[in-house]
């Protein structure tokens, strides 16, 4: 069956970064806003790993979005819902700034448009932990546009998470495509080279590579953008 769409991991993929510079840029910023309303930042902290560890075991009920404020209201008091206003304002004045943490890497786009140009469809694959505009921001910050894609995956829009391979079946479910229709492009060997285990091909981009469980990444074509481009020329 030959190849129908590609799709690409956002963050250390397309978006180079370091997670855990990008991870204090963000929860400072985040900390900051809320303080002045008497949230302390180590348990608004605590709180937002909370709700992103029960995004990750989504079952399906309910949307990332739901279940990240159920469980973080739990942790903070139902009190922190009055303040969903300011969380939206974070995410549209300060989390510009948090673009400072992150890289930047023309040939990422290059990549998206080439294979645009060849006439393949565009998913961006990003984990579905986020609003949809601080995924929009992030878009933006790898010289993209979110029209650039047929599908962005957002907190709003899912109800799994990477590594669950029900995250990418319900990618599939949204597009009408089939696993071996897909290609996966991402950084992670445990939460995007998990695709291939559905019959995806796939492609581990080791410019920021996370390799957790250091799995021998050769069992998997592997390289730069450079590489990149060469694979993409082959499908």
């Amino acid at each position: 069956m030959s190849i129908k769409a590609v799709l690409f991991d956002l963050d250390g993929t397309l978006l180079p970064m370091d997670q855990e510079t990008f991870i204090k840029a963000y929860f400072g910023g985040i900390c900051r806003r809320m303080a002045p309303f008497g949230y302390e930042p180590e348990k608004m902290v605590q709180g937002i790993w909370l709700g992103t560890a029960a995004m990750v075991k989504n079952t399906g009920e309910q949307n990332n979005e739901a279940v990240f404020w159920d469980t973080f209201a739990v942790h903070m008091g139902e009190g922190i819902r009055d303040y969903i206003g300011e969380f939206d304002a974070f995410y549209r004045e300060d989390f510009p700034r948090v673009q400072a943490s992150c890289g930047y890497d023309e040939r990422a786009a290059k990549v998206v448009r080439r294979v645009k140009e060849r006439g393949f469809r565009v998913v961006l694959a990003t984990n579905p932990i986020f609003p949809s505009m601080a995924t929009e921001h992030r878009i933006s910050w790898a010289g993209l546009r979110p029209s650039d894609f047929e599908l962005y995956t957002t907190y709003e829009n899912s109800c799994h998470c990477k590594p669950n391979p029900a995250y990418y079946m319900d990618i599939l479910e949204k597009t009408g495509l089939s696993p071996e229709e897909c290609v996966m492009v991402g950084n992670d060997v445990g939460e995007d080279m998990i695709a291939q285990n559905l019959g995806m091909k796939v492609f581990l981009l080791t410019d920021c590579l996370i390799n957790k469980k250091e799995v021998d990444i050769s069992a998997y074509p592997h390289g730069g953008f450079d590489e990149l481009l060469e694979f993409i020329e082959m499908l």
